[in-house]
C-alpha cells in the first residue's frame, strides 16, 4: 500500500500521514473484501459507526 501513495505523489510528508493512509487503505480492503458498499462505509466510520464485518 505504502508504494502506491509514494508512485501518485512520490512520497509521505510524515510517519503519520503515512501511517493514516496504510489504516484507511487497510478499511477499504476489508470492506470490499467482505462484499459491503466502500462509500457506505466510509460514511458510516466518519459518523463514529464503523460497519460490522460479518
Amino acid at each position: 500500500m505504502m508504494k502506491l501513495q509514494q508512485k501518485i505523489s512520490g512520497t509521505f510528508r510524515t510517519t503519520r500521514g503515512a501511517e493514516a493512509f496504510c489504516r484507511i487503505r487497510a478499511y477499504i480492503s476489508t470492506i470490499r473484501k467482505n462484499g459491503l458498499p466502500v462509500l457506505e462505509g466510509i460514511l458510516a466510520a466518519l459518523k463514529g459507526a464503523p460497519l460490522a464485518i460479518p
